[in-house]
């Protein structure tokens, strides 16, 4: 069951009081040990032996990207900042997954792992990076040889999504240019932990209590302008927008409706204006639901941790979901009797995002007519309400 909005916020308050006992070390020997990330390349050659299984043009079809027990294949080092027994520890790990044939190219996996570091025990993503292969070289006509790549990443990791998308940055860096590792692919495994975790706590800090209007513009997937901003804030904001977005959590037609929904209804983008010493915001929205998770991500901001901020955003976006959900069990049951329609009513006027949640079961419901007129009278319920 997903955590409601007030389990969901201590839950958070729990991992910042834990991390803030810490044993007694000193406040920058704390935020030294929160903020530990790891990465790990590794060169993963494997030989596939064919089983004289022909396709259906008649010619022979190689295994899948799964590794079966059956396949011989070698893992070689290419770069890590692991300390060597750590990265023993590391390799033994991920060899024994793929002899379990547990990696799929581009899609990757988060399990808990044991090194020796300080941490002890992290999370670790583990994903096959598998190079375009430009012309394909048997080695006999039994089987195939091919080095591919499997990239780790380690830390408090508990979110899968966004580093399949970094994932997506490495593989085209690689195809472009797949014998250059060292200009192309090392570097943005050294800056995982930079671009992909710390951008959170970059944009709470710059914004504070104007947040929420970030977090909304997220939800609905408002059209956004950055004026006059350095190179780096203008990436953060646009990754935090990534982060805080429900893709990959709602259906992707439903997204695309909702973007072209929102073009219509909204000519305006919401503008960040980042001249000045504050942040100016044109076109904002913002709703109670964003204005309280704003508190939450502030009041993170003690501890110093950005695998916590990460933490909470994904929290955000789990509550977000569970009231999408809820209101369109709501709106079935709404359609049979007129009390479910009057508790779908309450429901969307008291849980802070009416808003944006009318406007994406909508989209959804485009094609489902009593659906429609349920949403109707809603819409007509949340009009009379905000005039009053």
């Amino acid at each position: 069951m997903l955590p409601s909005f007030q389990e969901s916020v201590d839950g958070d308050d729990r991992e910042l009081e834990s991390s803030e006992e810490g044993g007694g070390l000193s406040d920058e020997r704390k935020l030294e040990r929160s903020n530990n990330s790891y990465y790990c390349l590794y060169g993963y050659q494997s030989c596939r032996l064919q089983q004289g299984v022909d396709s259906d043009d008649g010619s022979p079809c190689s295994t899948p990207a799964e590794t079966p027990s059956s396949d011989v294949f070698s893992l070689s080092l290419v770069d890590t900042n692991l300390p060597a027994e750590a990265e023993a520890e590391l390799r033994s790990f991920i060899a024994k997954h793929l002899a379990k044939g547990a990696f799929f190219e581009g899609m990757g996996n988060i399990a808990s792992v044991e090194l020796s570091i300080p941490e002890s025990q992290v999370g670790c993503y583990y994903c096959l990076l598998q190079p375009e292969k430009h012309a394909e070289t048997a080695t006999s006509e039994s089987s195939i040889c091919s080095l591919d790549y499997v990239v780790c990443f380690l830390g408090e990791l508990k979110f899968r999504l966004e580093l399949d998308r970094y994932m997506q940055d490495l593989k085209i860096n690689l195809d472009a240019k797949p014998n250059d590792l060292e200009t192309c692919v090392q570097p943005l495994l050294r800056t995982w932990f930079e671009d992909s975790v710390c951008p959170v706590q970059r944009v709470v800090q710059l914004f504070q209590e104007k947040l929420a209007f970030v977090l909304h513009a997220a939800l609905s997937y408002t059209p956004l302008e950055v004026k006059e901003s350095d190179e780096r804030t203008k990436k953060d904001i646009n990754r935090f927008l990534t982060a805080a977005s429900l893709q990959g959590l709602v259906q992707e037609a439903t997204m695309t409706s909702l973007c072209m929904a929102m073009n219509e209804e909204q000519c305006k983008s919401m503008v960040i204006d980042c001249s000045g010493p504050q942040p100016q915001f044109c076109n904002a929205g913002s709703n109670k639901f964003c204005e309280e998770w704003t508190q939450v991500f502030l009041n993170g901001s003690e501890g110093g941790n950005p695998f916590l901020f990460r933490q909470i955003l994904e929290n955000f976006k789990l509550k977000a979901i569970q009231d999408i959900n809820n209101l369109k069990r709501f709106i079935r049951q709404a359609e049979m009797n007129h009390y479910a329609l009057f508790k779908c009513y309450l429901f969307l006027k008291n849980c802070g995002s009416g808003d944006v949640l009318l406007k994406i079961v909508k989209v959804e419901h485009a094609e489902m007519q009593e659906a429609k007129n349920v949403i109707t009278v809603l819409e007509e319920f949340m009009r009379e309400s905000a005039v009053a």
